[in-house]
C-alpha cells in the first residue's frame, strides 16, 4: 500500500454536473461492495442527490486526469448533536490503496477540525471490509460496536461496526 497519491490527484467540492462521474464510482463493484450504495445508479439520481446537498453537508470529491475516483462526505447533525458529523466515503476499484482514502479523510478531518469545529466524528463500515477498517483506525477512529445483519450484500448479510473518533 502507498499514500502517495499520483501527483494529478485534484480534491474538490462535488457539483451537480459531476452526476455522470458520480454514477460510475457508485457503480464500480469495489465501491458498491464497500459501502451500502445499491448497484445501477443513474447520472440522474445522482444529480438528484448532489442537488439536494445543505449546509450541513460536504461531499469531496478526488480526481485524477478529470476521472471520479473517489469521495467523502461528512453530514453534520444539528442541535444538540451539532458537535457530531456522520462520514461516508468510497474509492473506486482501480484506485484502491493508492492513496485516495488516506488523502480523502485527510481532508475531511482538516474540515471538520479546523473549520467546523466537530469533536465526533463517526461512520459505519462492515466487519469484513479490513482495509477500510484499518485506514480508519490509522486516523484515530475506534471500534464502538457491532451491528448483526448490518448490510444485505449480494443475497448475504454481513455485520459491521460503528467507528467514531473523538477531538479532545
Amino acid at each position: 500500500m502507498t499514500n502517495n497519491p499520483p501527483l494529478n490527484l485534484i480534491l474538490r467540492a462535488a457539483r451537480p454536473q459531476d452526476a455522470e462521474g458520480f454514477a460510475a464510482l457508485t457503480n464500480s463493484p469495489g465501491f458498491r461492495w464497500g459501502t451500502a450504495q445499491l448497484p445501477f445508479n443513474s447520472p440522474e439520481k445522482m444529480r438528484n442527490y448532489l442537488e439536494k446537498l445543505t449546509n450541513d453537508d460536504q461531499l469531496i470529491f478526488a480526481f485524477i486526469d478529470d476521472e471520479l475516483v473517489g469521495s467523502i462526505s461528512l453530514h453534520r447533525r444539528r442541535g444538540r448533536r451539532s458537535h457530531v458529523g456522520d462520514i461516508g466515503m468510497g474509492v473506486h476499484d482501480k484506485w484502491v490503496r493508492k492513496g485516495i482514502g488516506t488523502n480523502l479523510m485527510t481532508a475531511i478531518i482538516d474540515l471538520s477540525d479546523n473549520w467546523l469545529g466537530l469533536t465526533r466524528l463517526q461512520l459505519e463500515v462492515s466487519c469484513d471490509n479490513l482495509p477500510a477498517v484499518t485506514l480508519y483506525r490509522r486516523f484515530g477512529f475506534e471500534v464502538e460496536g457491532t451491528h448483526r445483519k448490518f448490510l444485505l450484500r449480494d443475497g448475504f448479510f454481513v455485520d459491521g461496526y460503528t467507528m467514531a473518533r473523538l477531538k479532545n
